[in-house]
Order: structure tokens, then sequence, then C-alpha cells
């Protein structure tokens, strides 16, 4: 069971820890301040949604579903979704996508998919996000299960290990479905691809079989597209940062990231959900070995998410001015470029370091999608 002790440092709340992380959220008021202030919501409102909850489901359904799309309203233009015929209400599944923004990738999925009628989904989230009491409340009243971070190596393999059987059994059990990052931290350079050490991680539990192993756990390879990118800006200014050797991480980056990506505008965004067939996996058990296996697994994924993420103008804009050709202007206006270079020249401007370095790097994160489908 899921609920084990041996998951008691990964697993959501159960039992009497809900109400009492209900209770401690309800009393914190760094995080009443900081929710009202995302929401519109009043503290008062906040705290009276929050009274009477007693299950993550109720939760989630009650209180963090509607919150995050009063933000999908506010900070989007919509979000759109394909693929969602290939989901079987009665099964679980592994939703393995590209990784954008550090909540409202899961959090938005999770809305899609119970207004849809399916159910939600158990994400991961990294140990370093954890900076304080109420966000390892929020978050795992919200169903999310643990990743730890800044392990030794030994320890990191017994993490695994238990990581492995804990998403395994959830998917047997059948009660959730799973939301986790195809790589370790979000895509800063909009170069999406799959992590080998993920999938040994997975393939560490079930069945010898490499086929066998990856079709119990119904692997959905989902592409994440935000017209706007999340903490484009900050993302950009980490990156430069990193290129001179200075960048030091830190948690206070972390709560401004989070916050930013849920507050800023991110224009349109697109989910696609796609399948990982059994023909698929059935072809990679003729491969030498399982080394080999992973990496064409992993190629498999990101062919997947490459050609399923929605390319908006702001990708195509941003893949000609960082070559300098007009190969895609027929995907975009006039008038669409001009407010492209506009924004892109107000968040720059705000940044420190070498403006044509800057540029390039911000054109990247947009362009690389347009790179990868040429590559597909």
């Amino acid at each position: 069971m899921t609920s084990d002790s041996e998951y008691d440092d990964i697993r959501p709340y159960c039992g009497n820890e809900i109400e009492a992380a209900r209770d401690r959220l309800c009393q914190s008021q760094e995080f009443l301040t900081l929710f009202s202030n995302l929401t519109q919501m009043d503290i008062d409102s906040i705290q009276n949604a929050l009274k009477g909850i007693r299950s993550r489901s109720e939760f989630q359904q009650r209180f963090f579903g509607p919150a995050i799309q009063s933000l999908i309203n506010t900070t989007t233009e919509g979000v759109t979704i394909t693929g969602m015929h290939l989901v079987d209400k009665d099964l679980s599944y592994i939703f393995m996508s590209n990784h954008r923004d550090i909540i409202l990738d899961s959090a938005i999925l999770n809305v899609l998919l119970r207004a849809h009628g399916n159910k939600y989904t158990r994400a991961a989230i990294g140990s370093n996000l954890l900076i304080n009491e109420w966000i390892t409340d929020l978050v795992k009243l919200d169903s999310c299960f643990v990743i730890e971070r800044d392990i030794t190596v030994r320890e990191m393999l017994s993490s695994s290990a238990v990581r492995s059987k804990y998403i395994r059994e959830v998917i047997q059990e059948n009660e959730d479905s799973v939301w986790i990052a195809e790589r370790e931290g979000r895509t800063k350079n909009g170069d999406d691809r799959t992590q080998p050490s993920l999938l040994k991680m997975l393939k560490m539990s079930g069945p010898s079989n490499f086929s066998e192993n990856f079709k119990e756990l119904h692997i959905m390879p989902l592409a994440i597209s935000y017209e706007w990118e999340p903490c484009d800006a900050l993302k950009t200014q980490e990156l430069y940062t990193r290129t001179l050797g200075e960048y030091i991480k830190t948690p206070q980056a972390d709560m401004n990231s989070m916050l930013t990506g849920l507050s800023d505008y991110k224009g349109r965004v697109h989910f696609h959900i796609e399948q990982l067939t059994d023909e698929e996996l059935d072809k990679l058990d003729n491969l030498p070995s399982n080394g080999d296996r992973i990496d064409a697994l992993a190629a498999i994924i990101d062919a997947k998410i490459h050609k399923n993420f929605k390319l908006w103008p702001n990708n195509y804009i941003a893949y000609d001015l960082l070559h300098s050709v007009n190969k895609f202007s027929a995907h975009y206006t006039p008038e669409e470029k001009e407010n492209f270079i506009r924004v892109m020249t107000q968040k720059m401007d705000k940044l420190e370091g070498n403006i044509s370095m800057l540029n390039n790097i911000y054109l990247a994160i947009y362009a690389n999608p347009v790179k990868n489908s040429l590559n597909l």
C-alpha cells in the first residue's frame, strides 16, 4: 500500500495528517497573504474554503483546483488539450511531460483531467522546493510526493528504489495517476530532453523483462506549451549567470520562480497527451542491452513531445530573429513580431549583463522547440 510506513518520507498526507495540515494553513499568515494576492480571494474566504476539508480529494476539488482555475482565467488566454480520448477513466497512468513551470504544469493537468471526469495525478516535487512548512502542507494536501535532492550517491540509490516502488504501486493500486517531469528540474533553455536516469529509476521495480516492466506503468508522454514561457526573464538571467560560472541556487530563487510562474501572463496554453504503445516497447526488447533500451525509450518520448509541442507565433519569431532569417514569416504577422520584440526588450532591459548574450539566450528559449520540430 502507498500509505505504508516505508513511504512516510515521500508520500502525500493521509489520515489525521490532512486535518492538521489544513489547520496549519488556516493559521499561516505568509500563506494566507500570498494566496490572497495570487487569487484575489480575501483571507476570510480562504480560511472558510479550507474549513471542513477532511481528504486530499476534497482539498483538490473544493480548494486548490478552483484556485488554479482562477489563475488560468486571469493569467492566460485559455487552456486547450488534445489527446484526452486516449485516457481511460478506469486506468491510472504516468503522465511524463516536459517541464516549464514548477507548479502549473501538473496543476493545470489536474484541472483538465477532472473536467473530463478523469483521476487526479499525484505529482512529483523536488525536496528543494519544500522551503517552509506551509509549502510542504500545500503540496502534500495536493497529493504531491517528494523527490529527494542534494543527497549522496548511496542515498540516491536507496531513494530511487523507494520512489520506483512507490510510483509503481500508485499505478497498480489504480487510485490515482502520476505526473512526473521528464527531467530533474525545469527546462530552462527550451530544449526538452528526457533524462535516461529517470527511466532507470522507474525500471528498478517491476518485472525484469524490459517491455513488460514499462507496459505496467502506462506512460503517456505529455507535451506542454505556453505561448509566453513562464519565468522567461528569470530563466534568461540564470542561464546567463551560469555561463559566467557565478550562479548560486537559493531557496529564495525557487520561491521567486514559483510565484512568478503563477502570477505572470502566459497567453495561450496547450497540452497534448500521446500514447506509448505496446508495439514500441516490444521492439526495444530486441536491442542488445538495457542501456540501449533506456536510451531508445528516451528518444521515443522526446520525439513524441517535440512532435506534439504546440508552436506559437512567438516560437517562430524567435527562431527567425535568432538566426537572422525569415524562414517562418508565414507563421506570424508583422504586428506579432513587433509585440514580441517590444516585450523582449522590456524584459531584457531589467536584467544585468551583456545585452547581446541576454537577447540570444532569451530567443533560444522560444526557438529551441522549433529546432526540435525540424529534427524529427
